[in-house]
């Protein structure tokens, strides 16, 4: 086991840049912060929690207790006493915040998005190839509404009440995703559960629309918010096997604190994604039933798809810890 001086001395770099940290913020305040150097302040203080715990645990002396206490203390102080957000703050976030903790948790993306498309995928073609298959996922009856909704002769009608619907979409979207997060703290189980079932229902029913020549409405409607709404589900996704990869594998911490310390990044990355889905409802309330043509609505929707990848991608990298 690793001796007390071993471990200060290891530690003792990113004691000290907190301190300096904390002694910015009682001289500057938050808004002389640079991105870097919030994102900075976020994960020392949570290591010094666990180092606190830790030389706790292993009764290290008053000494080296008592100067982590007041390190935790002055975080704790700083930064549940911030200032409320204001608007620039909040477009800070989704500029540079949010990507920026979205990559540092790919990982979770990257397994909730092969859980939520690849069935959307499978389950598509089966049945865009065998269309009776559809109902053994969805009613009959929801099956003919969709195929009326989506008839040529009253595709058009769609988008009428489209402010009533921007309401209902917001509502809808944003409550998915805010579920397949939740759900996380099912030991992860129940994001799996949102994740698969979301993904062949979506599938089932673009798969029928498009078996049954309704292709080119379908298609043509949901390209443009699909790349906000549809990765934005996968992103929330994440999210909450964060939860519960959290609860499942705490390290030295206890479940609680293990909650506590990743459920922080992941309620910040379910925020983000719950701000896609508001702009993929405005979309999809606007923009897909408006009566445009095909090829200007694919070429939109190919244009949000790369700003989407893009966004996620490379906003905010200069403010990333190196």
């Amino acid at each position: 086991m690793i001796s007390k001086r071993e471990y200060r001395r290891k530690r003792q770099a990113d004691w000290t840049r907190f301190e300096a940290l904390i002694h910015k913020v009682d001289s500057k305040g938050w808004k002389k912060l640079s991105g870097n150097d919030a994102s900075q302040f976020s994960q020392l203080f949570r290591e010094v929690c666990h180092d606190l715990s830790i030389v706790r645990t292993r009764d290290w002396g008053a000494g080296l207790t008592s100067y982590l206490n007041e390190l935790v203390t002055k975080g704790h102080n700083i930064f549940y006493k911030a200032p409320p957000t204001r608007s620039h703050d909040f477009f800070a976030f989704l500029s540079r915040g949010f990507p920026c903790i979205f990559r540092r948790n790919i990982g979770f993306f990257i397994t909730a998005a092969v859980m939520f498309f690849l069935p959307l995928g499978i389950t598509w073609v089966v049945v865009q190839n065998r269309t009776e298959l559809a109902t053994r996922i969805l009613p009959v009856q929801q099956l003919d509404q969709m195929e009326d909704m989506y008839a040529e002769s009253s595709f058009e009608d769609f988008g009428s009440s489209r402010a009533a619907m921007g309401g209902f979409y917001i509502m809808n979207n944003v409550g998915i995703a805010l579920r397949c997060f939740a759900m996380g703290v099912l030991l992860g189980t129940g994001t799996v559960y949102l994740l698969l079932t979301n993904g062949i229902v979506i599938g089932a029913t673009i798969g029928y629309l498009v078996g049954k020549g309704h292709g080119e409405n379908i298609l043509s409607f949901v390209v443009s918010h699909g790349s906000f709404e549809l990765t934005a589900i996968a992103v929330a996704g994440g999210a909450g096997l964060m939860l519960g990869e959290a609860i499942v594998h705490p390290g030295r911490r206890t479940r609680l604190d293990s909650l506590r310390t990743r459920g922080l990044e992941a309620v910040q990355i379910a925020g983000g994604a719950a701000v896609m889905l508001v702009v993929a409802a405005m979309i999809e309330a606007f923009w897909s039933p408006a009566p445009i043509a095909d090829q200007i609505k694919y070429a939109a929707g190919g244009m949000l798809w790369l700003l989407v990848i893009l966004y996620l991608t490379l906003a905010g990298r200069g403010e990333e810890v190196a």
